[in-house]
């Protein structure tokens, strides 16, 4: 993807046309991936482009049959069939990376395989950098869009948890350490709702992963067909905050089509991007979102500013916080709709950013979580006060 292509992406997102998904699959993946970042957005897109741009989450381009399984004797060599009875010919999805087919373990169990369409690394690349190039002479005409508002940090972002998600291992790494964390809070919190299946590490590899199957649908599908209950959305709040705000080690890339609902339970899928974010974020946020809760700006805009790694002086800070307060006028008593908490968000963060703050970049892939969650709430309940259906939560994580 050049810069023509580029820009014809981001004309598609916000120009007045309907997103065209096979032209934006054909301009590679990182295409793809912005176009996913996008598709919970109805605080500023079109809920028709939304609902197209969701798409993306599952509905990308396919292999034929002995495509796939042509692959995998590739990727796995020749034996790896003998390891099943059987292999479904048409896929169970396919999405942006890889590919899923249901099967059958010589002993009966029911799996899913998962291969990597191909080799995207030096594509992707390539693309970024080309991105990168038109970001930097943005900045250089620019220069106040930098720390966690700076394109170049999300592009940062996007990058790291793509590449991660390329090698396959590190979905399974980020599964079990995922486990870890759930082994290790679960008496402290009440995370019953969340379950996991087993990976069977003997049969993948870097481009291959065979996994329990789960017979369920993911939040997307039950989004897209209005069979989301928004008490679902709170069981994923506490368990993905719990992750966020007390391990400070999260599922990297939460968007509606890695969660899956089955049996009143849910499964975190694609785990390959793990999110790390330091006790000066971690917290912060929690005594940021805590304050916003009870309506109180004034301490919000200290936990901001506490979690800048530079110290406004005396002078500009007392500027910045009439702006803060600016920003918030009004948004008391608000449900979903009526103000979103990720515009909120990304324009207080500018706003820091502009008075001369800087954000370490662990922030924006919390933020890019928290954005998922309101994105998902304004799709299935935008009458919702999200906030102060989150305070009981925050009360939760603060007994860490």
């Amino acid at each position: 993807m050049n810069w023509l292509g580029f820009l014809g992406l981001i004309n598609s997102i916000y120009g007045k046309g309907l997103p065209d998904i096979e032209k934006i699959q054909k301009l590679g993946l990182l295409a793809v991936k912005i176009g996913q970042v996008h598709a919970l957005r109805i605080d500023f897109l079109s809920r028709e482009k939304c609902e197209i741009l969701a798409k993306l989450y599952r509905q990308n381009l396919t292999l034929e049959p002995a495509d796939f399984l042509s692959l995998l004797e590739t990727y796995s060599g020749r034996d790896f069939g003998s390891n099943f009875s059987s292999i479904d010919p048409k896929p169970l999805a396919s999405a942006s990376i890889g590919q899923i087919h249901r099967a059958k373990l010589k002993d009966g169990r029911e799996v899913v395989i998962k291969a990597v369409k191909k080799n995207y690394k030096d594509s992707f690349k390539r693309d970024v950098e080309n991105v990168e190039k038109l970001f930097k002479a943005v900045i250089f005409f620019y220069p106040k869009l930098k720390g966690v508002a700076n394109p170049l940090g999300i592009l940062e972002d996007i990058k790291t948890y793509t590449l991660s998600e390329l090698d396959l291992t590190n979905e399974a790494k980020g599964h079990a350490e995922l486990k870890n964390i759930y082994d290790k809070y679960k008496t402290s919190y009440d995370l019953s709702k969340l379950d996991f299946f087993h990976i069977n590490e003997e049969l993948s590899n870097e481009n291959v992963l065979v996994s329990d199957y789960i017979e369920g649908r993911t939040f997307d599908e039950l989004l897209e067909n209005g069979e989301l209950e928004y008490s679902r959305l709170l069981d994923l709040f506490l368990v993905h905050g719990t992750y966020m705000f007390v391990a400070g080690t999260f599922h990297g890339d939460i968007h509606p089509g890695n969660v899956i609902l089955s049996n009143d339970k849910m499964y975190f899928v694609d785990t390959g991007s793990i999110g790390r974010v330091g006790d000066k974020i971690r917290l912060g946020l929690l005594s940021f979102f805590e304050a916003l809760s009870y309506d109180d700006f004034g301490q919000c805009a200290k936990h901001l500013h506490s979690m800048s790694e530079t110290e406004l002086t005396a002078s500009d800070y007392l500027k910045y916080e009439g702006k803060f307060l600016e920003i918030y006028r009004g948004f008391k008593g608000k449900n979903v709709a009526e103000a979103s908490l990720t515009r909120k968000m990304m324009e207080t963060i500018k706003l820091g950013v502009n008075y001369g703050m800087v954000f370490e970049r662990g922030m924006f892939p919390i933020i890019r979580s928290l954005m998922y969650m309101d994105g998902m709430v304004l799709k299935c309940n935008p009458q919702a006060m999200l906030l102060k259906d989150m305070q009981k939560y925050i009360k939760l994580f603060r007994k860490n």
